[in-house]
């Protein structure tokens, strides 16, 4: 075939469940503008490789490449590598996510009417399941998602950062990529990078995915863990401060570990058992701005969430690198 236009890259790791729904997506899209659609597996032990096998067997538009890297940003870069080259856009669609038809139409049309050099969007959570449910009303919540702007629906506007979609690719190569060291938070990371030599981006209120999150409270943590581990080191390669409201979030697990001076002083509980108040407070906004009695508990989830995040941060800080391994990648 031709080179493509258009490259879509889909990073995956146990995705069976999801990646042939966002592969019938992802191949209407690459048939409509001459695009190349690019599973890049980071090792998957479940159907995900057969199913995309079997897909690509059938389709020429849809590759299966491996991941030695693992990491969603590791392999975003090696099928940009490997086929990027005369490709003028790069669109990342992540396998645990389902997308409207006109999703990249609207994507492309954004871009040419803006000028941007990449399109973000907001992502509105669901789940199957009590548990699963009250994790997306927590992340669709402000208490959850902290009020930032790719969990929020809007008009359009100019920001600094949003959830990766479409880039153009000059732009993605100019300034190296994603870095693969990171297993989350790369894409703030580039973004980063993508404003500090001059590229914009432009947060769409057109268009929006819809993404299934984590359906159990352990891997839940273990994510925004990495998260906040992720974002601290942003801040440490950067050299940049934390927002306001991620200086906040922060100061959460060192202020609940006060709790551990309670032998010296019932005041040192105040911290754990302010954030608890908080938890339930927030539940019961969440309740009655959802309208479902589920939202109580999706309180209590966001908290967790956020202590979570607050814990991987300092992990990370903590244990920071020297700086000579902080530099761009």
């Amino acid at each position: 075939m031709s080179e493509p236009h258009m490259l879509i890259v889909i990073p995956a790791l146990n995705e069976a469940r999801h990646i042939d729904g966002v592969l019938t997506f992802a191949a209407a899209f690459a048939a409509r503008v001459n695009g190349l659609v690019v599973v890049a597996d980071g090792g998957s032990h479940d159907a995900t490789c057969d199913i995309v096998r079997r897909r690509a067997a059938a389709d020429p538009l849809i590759r299966l490449i491996d991941n030695p890297g693992r990491l969603q940003s590791a392999g975003v870069n090696l099928a940009v590598d490997r086929f990027g080259d005369g490709a003028e856009w790069l669109l990342r669609l992540d396998a645990h996510s389902d997308y409207p038809a006109d999703y990249g139409d609207v994507l492309l049309a954004e871009a040419q009417r803006t000028g941007a050099d990449s399109v973000v969007v907001t992502m509105h959570a669901e789940g199957q399941g009590f548990l699963q449910q009250v994790i997306a009303e927590a992340q669709n919540s402000r208490l959850g998602n902290g009020g930032s702007a790719h969990r929020l629906a809007g008009g359009g506007a100019w920001v600094d950062h949003g959830h990766h979609a479409l880039m153009r690719i000059d732009a993605f190569r100019a300034v190296g990529g994603y870095d693969a060291r990171f297993s989350h938070n790369e894409d703030a990371e580039l973004d980063h990078r993508l404003t500090a030599a001059g590229h914009r981006i432009w947060l769409t209120g057109r268009t929006r995915l819809t993404y299934f999150p984590r359906a159990r409270l352990g891997p839940l943590i273990r994510q925004y863990f990495n998260f906040g581990r992720g974002r601290a080191r942003n801040l440490q390669k950067n050299g940049t401060r934390p927002a306001a409201r991620q200086a906040v979030v922060a100061m959460l697990a060192p202020a609940a570990a006060l709790v551990v001076l309670v032998p010296f002083g019932a005041v040192f509980a105040l911290p754990l058992l302010l954030w608890l108040v908080a938890c339930l407070a927030g539940g019961v906004m969440i309740a009655l701005q959802s309208g479902r009695p589920r939202g109580l508990v999706a309180g209590l989830v966001a908290g967790t969430m956020h202590m979570a995040w607050s814990a991987g941060f300092w992990r990370e800080w903590l244990s920071r690198k020297p700086a000579a391994e902080r530099t761009p990648a």
